[in-house]
């Protein structure tokens, strides 16, 4: 079943590395409790289906990247980059997209928590396996407010334009 507005955001694990070695490689994942994470905090969290592919690096991210400054004026406390990479992926991808201080870049990488919010998306014909339908979701101390689902292969409505219309 798809989380949906009203709903209490599902507990579950993200990894996040934010640290770099001498030679500039990600170390030191480290697991989170979303609803940890949550508490208490206005959070945006978007989810697309991969790192350093084309819709993803090119518009989802950016957006995101671009418009913190403006989210962050309507209250928002963090944002969330959601995918079903592993943390070290998603740690260099981060310093590509230059996320840091501005996204948080969090590893699904077994899709177990983009499974229980019912977002999975089967890209297995596509020799990409499980991974993550592209969406974005306004969570308030943990309560779903909105969730905005792509249809596949589209990006419209899960920007940070596309939210910041909604706050």
């Amino acid at each position: 079943m798809t989380i949906k507005a009203g709903d209490r955001l599902p507990d579950g694990k993200l990894s996040e590395s934010v640290e770099f070695d001498p030679n500039g490689c990600p170390i030191n994942p480290q697991d989170h409790s979303v609803a940890a994470l949550a508490k208490g905090k206005k959070i945006v969290i978007f989810g697309l289906p991969g790192a350093f592919t084309p819709t993803c690096s090119a518009k989802h991210v950016p957006s995101y990247v671009q418009n913190f400054d403006a989210l962050r004026a309507k209250g928002v406390d963090e944002i969330w980059c959601v995918s079903v990479n592993d943390a070290f992926v998603m740690n260099a991808w981060g310093r590509d997209q230059k996320a840091a201080g501005k996204v948080r870049m969090l590893a699904d990488g077994s899709a177990e928590y983009t499974k229980k919010l019912g977002l999975e998306l089967d890209l297995t014909a596509r020799n990409m396996g499980i991974r993550s339908a592209r969406y974005s979701m306004l969570v308030e101390d943990g309560m779903v407010k909105k969730v905005n689902v792509e249809a596949p292969g589209k990006y419209e409505v899960s920007g940070a334009e596309a939210m910041l219309a909604q706050l």
